[in-house]
């Protein structure tokens, strides 16, 4: 049976999903480890480069699911959807990558058609048939691993932020087929009747992102993170305990409940470094961490570190940047 990467959506440039890539070359990996191929299932419309990212990844079969009614995400559609697809075509693992959408649908698919489910996986491997989860436990303090074991199939949501996308040794054309499902029965039993304003660049896409933490002391001085971010081009980000204690709006919080992003440039100013925050930042190519207690855990992963008070740097980043 084979492992199926599944996505939906498409990027601001009429992409794949961010992510899509590191997924699928996970996914080609533990294909590898069970002996079979590997397919990606998209939901919706497809992403105008998907024949070129599944000729890069190894993708044997690209199936969509192009029905109207899945042009929007909607829960009860989207569920139904895949449950029809999973009954027609069997599948080993159904990998996800784990955004909010996700953890809606997973756990209600695989109760569905009685399959295995495992949420904020960060790693997978597959060795002949036993298949293994890494994942995020007790809100990112800690690592557990998962041995899959009494279900014939599971669904397992993924972390995309610390995987890495690499080619396939070999690149061939994949096939495409067009799956239909019958949705004219379903109807959404939550619908929504206004929508928050998306509009605006977001943090997922921002290529330098200054964020700040309980370090800064107190909600006025989050200003020095917006002036550092703007001196740079960037964007302002936030850990989750100043967005809990209203400093920053919630679309602003990096880590495991917020944002997952990929900078080029990260800064986290009086920042711990505790795991929920750095699963949402991992994959920064450069990560700079300012924060007075040398033995911080952000230390852990930067690659500069500056021991000291961030509201006394901050400032003279500002100027030296604006220089």
């Amino acid at each position: 049976m084979r492992v199926v990467v599944c996505s939906w959506g498409v990027s601001a440039s009429g992409g794949a999903p961010a992510g899509t890539e590191e997924l699928l070359t996970l996914g080609r990996g533990v294909a590898a480890g069970l002996g079979t191929e590997l397919g990606w299932l998209v939901v919706g419309p497809a992403p105008a480069d998907a024949a070129a990212i599944a000729g890069r990844q190894g993708v044997a079969t690209i199936d969509r699911l192009g029905d109207a009614k899945l042009t929007t995400f909607g829960d009860d559609v989207f569920v139904e959807a895949l449950t029809q697809y999973t009954r027609q075509h069997d599948f080993r693992v159904l990998l996800m990558s784990q955004t909010f959408d996700a953890r809606v649908v997973a756990p209600r698919l695989a109760a569905r058609i009685d399959a295995g489910v495992v949420m904020n996986g960060l790693e997978v491997a597959a060795d002949g048939g036993t298949l293994a989860v890494t994942a995020s436990a007790y809100g990112g303090d800690t690592r557990v691993v998962y041995e899959l074991a009494g279900a014939e199939r599971y669904i397992v949501g993924v972390s995309t932020s610390t995987l890495v996308a690499g080619p396939a040794a070999s690149s061939t054309p994949p096939t495409i087929r067009e799956v239909a499902v019958d949705l004219g029965a379903v109807d959404e039993r939550i619908r929504v009747v206004a929508r928050s304003d998306a509009s605006g660049p977001r943090i997922e896409d921002a290529d330098i992102i200054v964020a700040g933490g309980r370090g800064l002391g107190a909600k006025e001085n989050y200003r020095l993170i917006h002036e550092l971010a703007d001196a740079l081009g960037g964007m302002a980000a936030a850990s989750r305990p100043i967005v809990d204690e209203g400093w920053a709006e919630p679309a602003r919080q990096v880590g495991l409940t917020g944002k997952i992003t990929r900078p080029t440039l990260y800064i986290a100013a009086g920042i711990s470094g505790a795991s929920q925050h750095m699963v949402g930042c991992a994959a920064a190519k450069t990560l700079v961490a300012i924060n007075r207690d040398p033995d911080a855990a952000i230390f852990r992963y930067a690659r500069y570190g500056i021991v000291g008070d961030c509201l006394e740097i901050l400032p003279e980043l500002v100027r030296a940047v604006k220089g």
